[in-house]
């Protein structure tokens, strides 16, 4: 299995052919609460502020570091609704640029998709922009910036959340509900983060920095509970360019959802280890070992620099009841059972490594800041059309491609069957081609676009017309 592939167990029906692809702190994981969250202002809007805030990522002495955060915090405030209700957020920026939100994974009313000027105007320093929308399908989301070339440093610094939609009844049985967001920073000796972020050499698959948080906290993290606890957790990646491989030691995880749809069946990936790219986001049941005194641990899987522990989930005390086999979230009906592959539209998008830039950074060109999208789009479809995209990699670094608006089924490279579960996002391995394939059934204007911050403002974006 390649380090970029998620691989569960396959139907027999449609996979006949392959599988699929030290020191310890108190815990910080955010405890998602049992009610929608947040409570609004007396108009209906949630005030989402973004500005300039310091965060204390290192340990005293040192100062605190100068960052961007929504309403004061680095990851911004939980936002949590139920299916069917509303969104409303009033965005107020008080940075020194300008800026917008963008939500992967929501299949979004096209105005409220926030890509700066494509679907809006992007939002300037001291103005607001409202959001209004009702997300078509329960899931775990996240929102971050959205205008280029300004996203890679808005991300870098902090801005980022999630958005939690929850299911309509009966949602998995779980002792603790737990949102983990990993990030990494590039520090100065000053504890600053280093503003060099027009530099193609320090970015990459790599990350930005080598300081990696949950939650804005230092690993290893550290949780206690009884044995054969069971955890429901959800994690998301608001690194800008890092690229992951996560594996769970002494716990055997169950990924319930991938990019916010749940999977076809939950299932458990090969050696409980799993690609994440920036952006992406997982929902994952496991239950602790059933012996006191033992422990099971997420650990981030180091390559070419020591593995390390995320989060170390300790057991204490007399074991719980056993509870019933993990079970699936069930299939979302709103979404396609079959594609209809033999009358899909073709697309080829090609990414060609520009000779000025790196080969590493896997640049295609630049962009005005203004004018960061041409006029025309790279195809146009009729609402409801199959569509198949080919991703031919020809620079010499890891891809990732966002579709927004849309969720799509990664195709197998040697049959004609896809995997169990959807993405927003795909990762396509140095001189690869990936295949995927999505119904264009939201209209309007949608952005293709690296889901590494730094090639989104060299020019690795185009866009498609729903009509």
């Amino acid at each position: 299995m390649s380090p970029l592939e998620l691989s569960a167990p396959m139907p027999a029906k449609l996979f006949s052919r392959r599988r699929f692809l030290g020191s310890s702190l108190a815990i910080s994981l955010f405890e998602l609460p049992a009610h929608a969250e947040p409570a609004p202002n007396a108009d209906g809007f949630f005030v989402l502020e973004a500005a300039p805030k310091t965060l204390r990522l290192l340990p005293e002495p040192a100062p605190e570091t100068p960052v961007f955060a929504y309403n004061g915090a680095v990851p911004g405030p939980l936002l949590r609704y139920k299916k069917g209700e509303e969104v409303k957020i009033r965005l107020i920026n008080k940075l020194p640029q300008p800026t917008s939100l963008t939500w992967p994974g929501v299949r979004i009313a096209n105005a409220m998709d926030g890509v700066g000027a494509l679907t809006q105007e992007p939002v300037a320093a001291g103005a607001s922009f409202e959001y209004r929308f009702a997300p078509p399908d329960s899931g775990f989301f996240a929102y971050r910036p959205g205008v280029s070339p300004f996203v890679n440093e808005q991300l870098g610094r902090g801005l980022y959340g999630a958005l939690v939609v929850d299911e309509e009844a009966n949602p998995p049985q779980a002792d603790r509900d737990l949102l983990a967001i990993i990030a990494d920073w590039r520090l100065d000796e000053k504890g600053e983060i280093v503003a060099d972020f027009d530099s193609q050499a320090v970015l990459g698959s790599a990350g930005r920095g080598s300081l990696v948080t949950l939650n804005s906290k230092p690993v290893p993290l550290v949780l206690t509970m009884a044995p054969g606890a069971r955890i429901r957790l959800r994690l998301l990646s608001a690194a800008g360019a890092r690229i992951m491989s996560l594996s769970f030691e002494g716990a055997r995880p169950f990924i319930l959802a991938v990019d916010g749809q749940p999977a076809d069946s939950a299932f458990d990936p090969a050696r409980a280890t799993f690609p994440v790219g920036p952006g992406a986001r997982f929902d994952m049941m496991f239950d602790l070992p059933r012996e006191a005194d033992a422990e099971a641990r997420l650990v981030l899987n180091g390559g070419d620099e020591p593995d390390r522990v995320l989060i170390a989930f300790a057991t204490e005390g007399e074991a719980r009841p056993a509870l019933p086999p993990i079970a699936s979230l069930g299939a979302n009906p709103l979404l396609p059972a079959a594609i209809r592959l033999q009358d899909a539209k073709r697309i080829e998008l090609v990414i060609e490594a520009v000779k000025e830039a790196p080969a590493a950074s896997g640049a295609q060109g630049t962009v005005d800041a203004a004018e960061p999208f041409s006029d025309k789009p790279l195809f146009s479809v009729k609402r409801g059309s199959p569509v198949t995209l080919a991703i031919v990699n020809r620079s010499a670094a890891v891809q990732q491609i966002h579709v927004h608006g849309h969720v799509m089924r990664l195709l197998h490279d040697l049959d004609d069957g896809w995997e169990p579960y959807w993405r927003d996002s795909v990762l396509i391995a140095p001189g690869r081609t990936k295949h995927v394939a999505f119904v264009a059934d939201n209209p309007g204007k949608w952005v293709i676009e690296s889901s590494i911050a730094d090639r989104r403002a060299t020019g690795l974006s185009t866009w498609f017309l729903v009509t």
